[in-house]
């Protein structure tokens, strides 16, 4: 029983906070709200692209082979799909795949 109400708290909160710019800027988004749209994700995937590569070591085996390719493979389907969902998805898979079975 608890849990199913914390799980309901859980959604309902989730739910009020997905609603919420769309009650607080029903007539016209601002300025400031439209640029955060447009420079956010850009900035968002450099820190993730800096995160991922952070630990990265190029003088020792496998001479960060793994992220390399994997890093390639984002840019590729990325530049192919246009759709970043499924190239982070592939470089993911990829990834680990490498990471598992040849690294």
């Amino acid at each position: 029983m608890k849990s199913a109400l914390l799980i309901a708290a859980m959604a309902i909160v989730t739910i009020l906070l997905r609603a919420l710019p769309f009650l607080l800027f029903r007539k016209q988004t601002p300025a400031y709200i439209s640029y955060l749209g447009r420079v956010l994700p850009p900035a968002i995937i450099g820190m993730l692209v800096v995160y991922c590569l952070k630990d990265m070591t190029p003088s020792l085996p496998p001479f960060g082979l793994p992220e390399m390719i994997a890093a390639a493979c984002v840019v590729i389907i990325q530049a192919w799909r246009r759709s970043a969902l499924l190239s982070i998805l592939s470089g993911t898979v990829l990834y680990m795949a490498l990471v598992q079975l040849a690294f």
